[in-house]
């Protein structure tokens, strides 16, 4: 995995001015590729790569180019994993090409050559790449069709900056931090508007699009969605069916010439793939699977709305039937509150996401896997895949006219929280209207939805909300994986993002994803000769988050801080009797833990980034 950085100008010289630009927006990418850089120049366009080496270490050097009879045919710059790129190696061989690495780098570049922007269509895997045709004078960003991979561009007067993340983009003078009323919307929604990037001027490539650039313009081609199918297999076949896809992208997925492990909560998801890598490792002989848990020193568990039970004993119940090699991380709520380890969450994301101590504790386990492992396996998507969250099942959720995520918020901080937007200055409330938005939000994506022609009712609900949670929610997840992995040097992978999986379940009906009147049914059918009966049956349990009560007090030492420092950049979004009161001795902090984490994250976003905020 690695991160990308470029820059096309049509009106410029790129080979002899700007080299210290192009260097600086690169550097910024080492924390995604700490094992190598490169960049490349040609008259109209310079392209940065940073490596982490995974696959062919010696000879995947990046960025990589083809050429002939001396003539440079095309460069690439490529993050990301093609895990069918065996396949395509030697269809491309038996077409004439011919290969001097074993990387997947040289495929997807090999693959352009052979069948233009169109390779898109022809690649398993997660990716984002930048390719500059020399011959045509065009840029290709292309991204995955889920979204795993990352990849930004802002457009300029003659051409267009790319990178990886937004700090890329920042790293060049042209582009400056600036966030307007629709931008904070965007921030503070949880409802990921696709192609919307937060930042004025600065767009996201969708999922499952090509943006080309030409000195003419730029246009963007939609290769992949999801679509409405008949489902024709009955309930045997489609669970069969299910395992089989399943099993074939977990072995695709373990190729690596670096130390890779599982991520390993004892929930059905992580579990499923922990046991299918165990199984096609053994087949291979390659070992014991290495996984790993999180746990929290302190904590002693309750449970609360969102979880039943705590995930240690799960874990370790899954890795000795498979016989892992496991280790549990525990992390400390001082730890967590840090004010390092917030701004090292904040670097990752460039800008708040108000995950708190999801995010902070997230951080600290994919520093400590990546001392022992370079790619580990999520069980990230599942839940969207199959129906596995409680609203999929709530009728109140299932019928209410907005995203059904958004209900469940105010249950992640426990009974009486005010919520993550509660010591928000009413003013800037109003202004937001996050309420409009939302439901804007919401209805843009609905009118998005395949349906399948005579389909009962209740069958056209549940096929939007799994559009809803496949395009909007899981891309939220995705992301949060993604830069606090790569924020720590680790490749995460994600089987359940498998398109070809993605696409048959999608059309699975919901009566058969809830046969035998549970969530995630299919899948649960699928693996339940693999794991452990108490984990098959396991009802699903979110990522955990601390439960000592010392992690709240820490944060409300921040916020008095905040609030004793009107200069403070974030002091002016506060409400100020809001604050009074989350700071009296007779609050509970875990009631105002959410919103003193936003607070916290917007005040160090907007010093640090030096955003310019157009309210």
């Amino acid at each position: 995995m690695c991160g990308i950085a470029g820059w096309v100008s049509f009106d410029r010289d790129l080979t002899t001015s700007e080299h210290a630009v192009l260097d600086a927006m690169t550097a910024t990418m080492a924390c995604r590729g700490p094992d190598a850089g490169g960049i490349h120049r040609e008259r109209h366009a310079a392209l940065g790569h940073r490596r982490l080496a995974v696959i062919d270490i010696e000879g995947g050097t990046q960025p990589m180019t083809a050429e002939q009879d001396g003539r440079t045919l095309a460069v690439l710059s490529y993050s990301g994993e093609v895990y069918n790129h065996r396949e395509l190696r030697a269809e491309l061989e038996l077409a004439g090409h011919r290969f001097r690495t074993r990387s997947d780098t040289e495929v997807v570049l090999r693959a352009y050559l052979q069948w233009g922007e169109h390779l898109a269509e022809r690649l398993n895997g997660m990716f984002a790449f930048a390719l500059w045709d020399p011959r045509a004078e065009e840029l290709l960003l292309v991204r995955d069709r889920m979204g795993v991979k990352p990849l930004f561009y802002h457009r300029t007067p003659d051409g267009v900056l790319f990178g990886s993340e937004p700090k890329a983009l920042f790293a060049h003078p042209l582009v400056r931090p600036e966030v307007d009323l629709d931008g904070l919307r965007e921030l503070l929604s949880f409802a990921k508007t696709p192609g919307h990037a937060v930042y004025r001027g600065l767009h996201e490539v969708p999922p499952g699009r090509v943006v080309h650039v030409r000195r003419e313009g730029l246009t963007v081609r939609r290769y992949w969605a999801l679509e409405a199918g008949e489902h024709t297999e009955d309930l045997p076949d489609t669970v069969a069916t299910v395992r089989e896809l399943l099993s074939d992208t977990v072995r695709r997925q373990l190729i690596s010439d670096v130390p890779l492990c599982s991520l390993l909560s004892g929930g059905l998801d992580s579990s499923a793939v922990t046991a299918l890598a165990a199984l096609a490792l053994r087949e291979a002989g390659r070992g014991p699977v290495r996984t790993f848990a999180v746990d929290y020193t302190g904590d002693r568990f309750r449970a609360d709305a969102l979880r039943d039970t705590p995930d240690g004993p799960y874990a370790r119940l899954v890795a000795e039937h498979v016989g892992a090699d496991h280790r549990a991380v525990e992390l400390d709520s001082a730890a967590l509150a840090a004010a390092g380890t917030r701004a090292g969450v904040l670097r990752a994301w460039d800008y708040p996401m108000g995950f708190g101590a999801l995010d902070t504790s997230m951080l600290l386990l994919f520093r400590a896997v990546r001392e022992r492992s370079t790619v580990a396996l999520s069980g990230e998507s599942a839940d969207e895949l199959f129906g596995g969250y409680r609203w999929f099942h709530q009728p109140e959720a299932v019928a209410a006219d907005a995203f059904p995520w958004l209900a469940a918020l105010s249950q992640l901080a426990g009974p009486g929280s005010l919520g993550p937007t509660a010591l928000l200055s009413p003013d800037l409330l109003t202004a937001l209207d996050l309420d409009a938005y939302r439901a804007d939000r919401y209805h843009e994506a609905l009118a998005e939805v395949p349906h399948q022609e005579g389909a009962d009712p209740l069958e056209r609900r549940m096929r939007e909300l799994s559009y809803l949670h496949l395009s909007r929610f899981v891309r939220i997840l995705l992301d949060r994986k993604d830069r606090l992995s790569m924020a720590s040097g680790l490749e995460v992978r994600v089987p359940f993002c498998d398109h070809r999986l993605v696409e048959y379940v999608f059309n699975a009906p919901w009566r058969m994803k809830t046969f035998d009147g549970r969530e995630k049914s299919l899948l649960r059918a699928a693996v339940r000769d693999l794991l452990p009966a108490a984990v098959a049956d396991r009802v699903k349990s979110p990522y955990p988050t601390t439960q000592d009560p010392g992690y709240p007090l820490a944060l409300r030492a921040g916020l008095a801080e905040l609030a004793a420092d009107p200069g403070a950049p974030g002091f002016e979004l506060l409400d100020p009797k809001g604050v009074v009161t989350a700071l009296r001795a007779d609050t509970d902090p875990q009631a105002v833990r959410q919103g003193t984490e936003l607070a916290l994250e917007l005040d160090a976003w907007l010093t640090k980034y030096h955003v310019a905020l157009m309210l």
